[in-house]
């Protein structure tokens, strides 16, 4: 079954994924290479989270995060290079706040990766960080029109060049950091993508005058909701919490049953340690930090610009709540979701997940 209306052409810089469909960056190492890969065989542009990547390699040995991560990202797009081919589109997610945000961006250019995603922050350097491999496209993630023409500005001024997309993440529905700083604005209609989308094509054609595409991120589920974002002015969708729970998802059998068991009343929006609002299930850890309780295991580097455990000694440590959470510790876990969590009833094929998406071959 194809889409009832055609099909938008996503084009990032110098790659044509098959379909307008991203797989979110979803970390640690819950899109690894295995679901980046996959992904990228069957059409999509498949993304690794660069974020604590090394958390399950031999090489990392809990002293040496930076250096284990830098390789592990580089190795991590080869694996994912040897499943997608040479035609797939393989991008890494890169979270401007980490502190170091520069060697995850380098690792990545090096590793051979076709498009950086930036987001959790503003990815001003971005271009600086890039320039010594010109064919790798950069993809902002924001939440406004204000944030993308920051960026825009900035990139024109400093670097005379500009995005090649814009990923635009409502936090109505997203998961894990939400790319708002207050509580109060995730349910805001202000930042939803029937507001954000169509400001952002009209400030594209009007100041920028640049074909950049524009990807809707947050709550894209179905075959309906692609269409609504194309409806909207969107060239493209990205979809990160239906990915997790496929069959090549990276995450450990315990993680995928614990979004197979959830039920919308377990999805909560917590404070992270980053400072910024994040959706989250309702394990017994994040049961505890709401009810203002928690005991947090030390910390495992200074992987953050901003933490208030690090500064504050308040919240725990984000970095081994994620890693608990992708080894399947439910107990300690921090498990990132979508508001869509509850719609997973049992683990999906990455082929079958597209061809009902967009009429693709199904799985061989």
């Amino acid at each position: 079954m194809l889409l009832s209306r055609s099909i938008p052409v996503l084009k990032l810089g110098k790659y044509q994924p098959r379909y307008p469909l991203i797989q979110g960056g979803m970390g640690v190492a819950i899109s690894g290479p295995n679901l980046a890969g996959h992904v990228a065989l069957h059409g999509g542009v498949g993304t690794i989270a660069s974020v604590g990547l090394a958390c399950n390699q031999p090489y990392y040995t809990g002293r040496n995060y930076f250096e284990a991560n830098q390789r592990a990202v580089r190795e991590g797009l080869v694996k994912a290079r040897e499943i997608a081919g040479e035609d797939g589109v393989l991008a890494v997610n890169c979270m401007v706040a980490l502190t170091d945000y520069e060697l995850h961006v380098r690792s990545a250019c090096e590793g051979g990766v076709n498009v950086i995603i930036s987001g959790a922050g503003l990815p001003i350097k971005l271009p600086d960080y890039t320039k010594d491999y010109p064919d790798v496209a950069l993809v902002p993630i924001v939440s406004s029109v204000k944030a993308a023409s920051l960026i825009a500005r900035r990139w024109e001024r400093l670097y005379h060049r500009l995005p090649d997309g814009f990923v635009v993440e409502t936090p109505l529905y997203a998961g894990g950091h939400l790319g708002v700083t207050k509580m109060e604005q995730v349910e805001s209609e202000e930042f939803s993508l029937e507001r954000v989308i169509p400001e952002l094509v009209e400030y594209i054609e009007k100041e920028l005058k640049s074909p950049i595409p524009i990807i809707a991120a947050g709550g894209i589920w179905t075959r309906e909701d692609i269409e609504h974002a194309f409806d909207l002015g969107a060239n493209g969708v990205q979809m990160g919490t239906r990915f997790a729970c496929t069959y090549e998802g990276d995450a450990s059998e315990r993680f995928k049953q614990a979004y197979i068991d959830a039920t919308e009343d377990d999805v909560v929006i917590i404070q992270s340690p980053a400072g910024l609002p994040g959706r989250a299930l309702r394990s017994p850890f994040i049961e505890k930090y709401l009810n203002g309780f928690v005991e947090s295991k030390p910390c495992i580097a200074n992987c953050l610009t901003h933490c208030r455990y690090r500064t504050e000694r308040k919240t725990f440590c984000i970095a081994q709540a994620l890693i608990d959470a992708f080894m399947g510790n439910w107990e300690e876990g921090l498990f990132f979701c979508g508001s869509n969590v509850a719609r997973i009833t049992k683990k999906e094929y990455v082929a079958d997940i597209i061809a009902e998406l967009f009429g693709a071959e199904e799985k061989e």
